[in-house]
């Protein structure tokens, strides 16, 4: 095969890697495809000046010469920044990244002083200057050695790839600095003779273990992505979890907290219930000795009802108002004509839910507040409304003048605070001239 003929068949293969390679940054746009594909344009345009024909493609000689000297130095300056990128010098190199910013600043001076050579002398046609061209290309080559030696050391494939393609352009770059100074290419001579045939052949071979190196590194910047993606994703899973878990421990911390403050309130009842009992039973010991005896009977039958219910939240509104109707035997045996109770509940809303002892509460409140006697009767109604879903304790109002009992002041707020545990609506209290009421929310059963 000639020199021409595989002149064409090496254009033809630097093209389509280019077109391939300005594929690839179509889809990625990054700035290492840009510099690969910079470096590949820069070597078809060194070779299509030092194509078989010869001519000087409408130049000058002088400018001709300069544009074909200086271009492969282009190359080589780009390919410096090219490799930075590639093997990410700044971390893993930061030495040798220093010595390729030195070599470039070597490459612009060298430009410069091509440009007064080649425009403003004539020295560029003296054998002097052809053996300056050499002696950079050798310290040139000396460089590369010495970037392979270093990068050699790396285990990772990427950086195996890179310099492998690095030699390739090495050894090219070496036998046809040895070669040109044997033989001079022309169009007719077979292609194992013209020198640069065998830079042609290392740059083919270095950009295709470039396109390798590229190709695996977009690969394991993949697989590195997906593994990232998975990590955060099962970081993400186990935050959401703690998380979760965290929430429902303080939503137990919270459940605990609000049943220590139920049972606090419900204790509150037992001292509160026993000290007004006692009270009562005090008046009765002086007054009716043997109504006191069968008071104590009753009270503690109530009183064991009392103790049973301090753990619960709730209870039936039909166990409520067993329990009040013995309450209110235990009343009546002390107060007699004095006191009367009505109860008016429909069937289906006596499984309906409510705090222990809120009836209890409210009659003794009612009690305690109003002057109860024969001749001022304390008359105290208890009806639900099924509609509304509320539970009513209303009782003519006729206040004492002053109380021989001290005030707790912890019935209405007892029963308003269980609701607000219980996160229920609002218990509501109605005063008029004649009448005192409250109002309290019945809790549905939830279903089974």
């Amino acid at each position: 095969m000639t020199y021409e003929s595989w002149f064409l068949l090496f254009m033809g293969m630097m093209i389509a890697m280019w077109l391939f390679n300005m594929v690839q940054w179509f889809f990625y746009r990054d700035r290492i495809h840009s510099l690969y594909s910079i470096y590949m344009l820069i070597w078809i345009g060194y070779f299509s000046l030092r194509r078989p024909a010869g001519d000087t493609a409408g130049l000058s000689e002088a400018a001709f010469y300069f544009f074909r000297v200086v271009t492969s130095m282009v190359a080589f300056f780009v390919y410096y920044d090219f490799a930075n990128v590639f093997l990410n010098m700044r971390e893993n190199h930061p030495k040798l990244l220093r010595l390729f910013r030195t070599v470039q600043g070597i490459y612009i001076v060298y430009w410069l002083g091509e440009v007064v050579i080649c425009f403003m002398t004539d020295y560029w046609q003296r054998p002097i200057h052809v053996i300056i061209n050499a002696v950079v290309r050798i310290l040139s080559i000396f460089v590369a050695g010495y970037v392979i030696a270093v990068i050699f050391k790396r285990r990772d494939t990427v950086a195996r790839l890179f310099i492998t393609g690095t030699l390739m352009l090495l050894i090219g770059g070496i036998l046809a600095l040895v070669i040109g100074f044997i033989t001079t290419t022309t169009p007719e001579i077979s292609m194992w003779k013209a020198s640069q045939t065998y830079l042609q052949i290392g740059i083919v071979l270095e950009l295709i273990f470039f396109s390798f190196g590229l190709t695996y590194r977009h690969r394991q910047e993949a697989v590195n992505k997906a593994v990232l993606e998975q990590t955060l994703d099962r970081e993400r899973d186990q935050h959401q979890r703690k998380q979760l878990e965290a929430e429902l421990a303080v939503q137990q911390l919270r459940q605990e907290m609000n049943e220590v403050r139920m049972r606090a309130l419900q204790s509150q009842i037992s001292p509160h219930f026993l000290f007004n009992s006692l009270n009562s039973l005090s008046s009765l010991i002086a007054d009716e000795p043997q109504k006191a005896e069968q008071f104590v009977d009753e009270m503690s039958t109530v009183y064991r009802y009392l103790l049973q219910t301090s753990e619960r939240e709730l209870t039936t509104l039909e166990t409520e108002i067993g329990f009040i109707t013995s309450y209110y035997h235990l009343l009546k045996t002390r107060y007699g004509q004095g006191f009367d109770l009505t109860i008016d509940i429909p069937n289906k809303c006596k499984n309906c839910l409510l705090p222990p002892l809120t009836l209890q509460l409210l009659v003794e409140n009612a009690v305690k507040h109003n002057i109860v006697s024969a001749d001022h009767p304390l008359h105290i109604r208890i009806y639900s409304d099924s509609n509304n879903g509320t539970l009513t304790v209303s009782n003519n109002l006729q206040r004492r003048s002053s109380s021989g009992i001290t005030s707790t002041q912890k019935g209405l707020l007892n029963i308003t605070a269980k609701y607000k545990l219980l996160n229920q609506p609002d218990i509501q209290i109605l005063e008029t001239d004649k009448e005192f009421t409250v109002v309290v929310p019945l809790i549905r059963p939830q279903p089974a």
